[in-house]
């Protein structure tokens, strides 16, 4: 069985799919929950689910320590799900091609550096976009650069706010992230 590692720092609703998800199929586990937040929604999660967590500090994040903890998951997989900082390159090379993220727009626009959650939808609205939707892309060391996995997309609704497109794009994150994952494990 794959095994899978969760990075995120909010609610952890990307989390409960992918869990829920292999739970049902058994073809992963998710192993093991990091945050960077002591109260974030996901490590509720992490432990209803009975999910190992780790909190990781600015001071701590992207040591050696860290990398050794996660490699005693043997991860097939790294997934990003709403995780609010950069992958330091140490962990990026500890793991080539094992780390993926999600973002809630189409790449190459609108993402970067404080581009997440409502930023991104306010900026897609504010553009005057006729459509926006999800991109699953492998991580490198620049902020959602990396090669993309899969695109899904939806329209943007004229009197859409931010809270309504939002809405629409957490569908496709809670469809496409389970099976992007489990087709990238083959």
């Amino acid at each position: 069985m794959h095994s899978l590692i969760i990075f995120a720092s909010g609610a952890g609703t990307n989390a409960a799919a992918i869990i829920a998800h292999f739970k049902n199929n058994g073809k992963a586990k998710v192993s093991l929950i990091v945050s960077n937040k002591a109260d974030a929604g996901v490590l509720e999660i992490a432990k209803r689910e009975e999910i190992p967590f780790l909190i990781v500090d600015k001071k701590t994040y992207g040591e050696t320590l860290l990398i050794e903890q996660m490699n005693d998951f043997k991860p097939s997989l790294i997934v990003l799900a709403g995780f609010l900082w950069k992958i330091p390159e140490k962990i990026i090379h500890a793991f080539p091609g094992k780390i993926i993220n999600i973002h809630p727009a189409l790449l190459p626009g609108y993402g970067g550096k404080g581009m997440y959650g409502h930023n991104v939808h306010h900026a897609v609205i504010n553009a005057k976009e006729a459509e926006s939707g999800i991109t699953i892309h492998y991580v490198n060391e620049a902020y959602d650069e990396g090669n993309i996995i899969l695109q899904a997309r939806c329209r943007v609704e004229q009197n859409d706010g931010a809270d309504e497109l939002a809405s629409r794009i957490h569908k496709l994150e809670h469809f496409y992230y389970p099976r992007a994952i489990e087709f990238l494990l083959g």
